[in-house]
C-alpha cells in the first residue's frame, strides 16, 4: 500500500511518541523517587531504551521505514534517499512526538515528580546529560553513539544478511542496547536529536513541581553531535561496502573536523 507524505508524517509523529513513552517511562521508572523501579540502574534504561525502539520500529516500519529520529531522516537527506521537504516533515513529527511522549510520562509519574527533591532527576527523563561536562568528549561521544547507529542499521539491512522485516527492528533495538551499555557512559547517548530537543521543550513547558534548568546551554551536543554522526555512519558505509557517497563522505568529515575543532572553544555551564 502507497502512503501520502502526510500520512508518513503523522506515523513519524506516533513511532517517536512512542519510543519516548517507553524510553522517557524507564528513565522515571529508575530515577525518580518512590517508583517501584528506584535504582534499578543503567542496564535496566538501557534495555529499556532499546525495547522501546524495537517496538516504536515495529509500530510504523511498514509507512516510512520507522525513521524515529532525525539522524536518520539527516543522514538519508544528505544520501539523496529522501526529499528535502519531506524529511524536515518527518524531523518536525518526531521532534513534536518525542515532546508529547516525554509529557504523557509526566502525567503518568506526576505523583513521583512531585515528591522528587532532585531537580537533576527531573530533568534526567526529559532529556540527556553529560556525567562530566568536556565539551569536545561530549560532542564526540554523541558522533560516535550515532555512527554506530547509523553503520549497524545499514549493516542489519543488507542485502546479504537476509534479515526480514518482523526480525529488523528487534535487531535494531539491540543494537541501541549495545550502543547505551557500551559508549553511554558519558553523555547518555541520545544519539536522536527528537529525543532531547522534544523532551527538553516540553520539560521547559510544564508545570513540573520544583524542576530546575532545562540545561539550554547543553542541549545543542545532542542535536549538532547525532546529526553529523549519522551521517557520517550511513555514508561511510555506503562507502567502505558499495564503493558509493565518497565525495558526500569527505564533505562531512570536513564538517565533523571543523565542528570538533570548535568544540575546544566552547565551554559548557559546570565545566572545569
Amino acid at each position: 500500500m502507497d502512503y501520502t507524505v502526510l500520512e508518513q508524517i503523522i506515523a513519524e509523529f506516533f513511532g517517536t511518541m512512542v519510543l519516548l513513552i517507553f524510553g522517557a517511562g524507564v528513565v522515571a521508572n529508575v530515577v525518580l523517587k518512590g517508583t517501584k523501579g528506584n535504582s534499578s540502574g543503567w542496564i535496566v534504561i538501557a534495555f529499556g531504551w532499546g525495547l522501546g525502539v524495537a517496538i516504536a520500529v515495529y509500530t510504523i516500519n511498514y509507512i516510512t521505514g520507522a525513521h524515529i529520529n532525525p539522524a536518520v531522516t539527516f543522514a538519508q537527506m544528505v544520501n539523496g534517499d529522501i526529499e528535502l521537504l519531506t524529511g524536515l516533515g518527518y524531523i518536525a513529527a518526531q521532534v513534536v512526538g518525542a515532546g508529547i511522549g516525554s509529557a504523557l510520562v509526566f502525567y503518568a509519574y506526576y505523583p513521583h515528580f512531585k515528591s522528587e527533591e532532585d531537580p537533576g532527576n527531573k530533568l534526567a527523563v526529559f532529556s540527556t546529560g553529560p556525567a562530566i561536562r568536556h565539551t569536545p568528549s561530549n560532542f564526540f561521544s554523541e558522533v560516535i553513539g550515532t555512527f554506530m547507529l547509523l553503520f549497524g542499521i545499514q549493516g542489519i539491512f543488507a542485502a546479504g544478511n537476509g534479515v526480514t522485516g518482523e526480525l529488523g527492528p528487534l535487531l535494531v533495538g539491540l543494537l541501541v542496547v549495545v550502543i547505551g551499555l557500551t559508549l553511554g557512559g558519558t553523555s547518555g547517548y541520545a544519539i536522536n536529536p527528537a529525543r532531547d530537543l522534544g523532551p527538553r521543550i516540553a520539560h521547559f513547558l510544564l508545570p513540573i513541581p520544583g524542576k530546575g534548568s532545562s540545561d539550554w546551554n547543553y542541549s545543542w551536543v545532542p542535536v549538532v553531535g547525532p546529526l553529523v554522526g549519522g551521517a557520517l555512519g550511513l555514508l561511510a558505509y555506503k562507502a567502505i561496502y558499495e564503493g558509493a557517497a565518497l565525495g558526500t563522505l569527505f564533505i562531512m568529515l570536513a564538517v565533523f573536523v571543523v565542528l570538533q575543532a570548535a568544540t575546544f572553544f566552547i565551554k559548557l555551564d559546570g565545566q572545569a
